[in-house]
């Protein structure tokens, strides 16, 4: 009978851990994740290759996909629908991407401060996060919106503001339960400094729950973006935007329903990859199934 030396043992646990959290990846997320990479390219590097502008309006209009120059057909004033659909995945991504950044950003700040230091502060910041909270979050980015303006920068400040206290509670919580740690008793005795400590020491071990919530933040944010183009209160036209794109083309559902059919599933399927890919990192970061 073979002896396990403790030295074999492990790096067979450590290999066993980075398995299964790095290991295989099932077909759904696989498939969210090749999606989500897709759409960040195409919003990046798409305008750069259709040589068609989005914006220019040609004698014939609706014409069908398949029809010579326009392989996805033309809208009601000529324009070709590959370049606008190309065109106009930039700013819907990029103002889920924008403003989920900056929810990020002031939510962790917001949580941080409130889980580390505790006592009035804590409720101070929680109470007030809590009433941005009460107010439901699109009729929350409405009312900002309709205050400053329609456009991509009030939409990215509404959907901040709408945003920010989910990434403050889930921070605050996870903070919280950080300071019970050894770690974090050990580098307060030796005397660190606050900011060090929950920027160096606590931040680092919060990484995986903040992902899963970028992703889920950035699907939501943008469904935000594409709502409030459809209403009239994000980018306004002749911009090219999936969410204006669907609300224009409405009354040609029976003759042209392709110019709906297109910017909706874009949108569907980029909201409904950023869910599947939050997921996946969810099963991976999962540290209870590590234990």
């Amino acid at each position: 009978m073979r002896v396990t030396q403790p030295s074999d043992s492990v790096p067979l646990s450590l290999r066993s851990l980075a398995a299964r959290r790095f290991g295989a990846v099932s077909w759904v997320g696989f498939a969210a994740w090749i999606i989500v990479i897709a759409f960040l390219l195409l919003a990046v590097f798409g305008p750069l290759f259709i040589a068609t502008d989005p914006l220019r309006q040609t004698p014939g209009a609706l014409l069908p996909i398949g029809s010579p120059g326009h392989p996805l057909g033309t809208d009601n004033l000529g324009r070709d629908e590959l370049s606008r659909l190309v065109h106009g995945a930039r700013p819907l991504i990029g103002i889920a991407l924008l403003s989920t950044l900056f929810a990020a950003l002031i939510g962790t700040t917001i949580g941080l401060i409130a889980g580390y230091s505790g006592g009035w502060i804590d409720q101070l910041l929680m109470r007030t996060t809590d009433l941005v909270l009460a107010f439901p979050s699109l009729l929350l980015i409405i009312l900002l919106v309709s205050v400053t303006g329609a456009g991509p920068f009030p939409l990215v400040t509404g959907i901040t503001v709408a945003m920010a206290p989910s990434f403050a509670r889930l921070v605050r919580a996870l903070c919280a339960r950080e300071m019970a740690r050894d770690y974090v008793t050990s580098a307060t005795l030796a005397g660190t400094r606050a900011p060090r400590i929950m920027l160096v020491e606590i931040l680092p071990n919060l990484t995986g729950p903040l992902l899963v919530q970028v992703m889920t933040t950035i699907s939501v944010a943008a469904g935000f973006s594409a709502g409030m183009s459809y209403i009239g209160l994000g980018i306004q036209p002749p911009q090219p935007d999936w969410g204006y794109m669907v609300q224009a083309a409405q009354q040609f559902i029976y003759s042209q329903p392709s110019l709906i059919i297109l910017p909706a599933t874009c949108t569907l399927l980029f909201v409904v990859a950023c869910n599947f890919v939050g997921d996946d990192l969810r099963d991976r970061f999962d540290l209870r199934r590590d234990l």
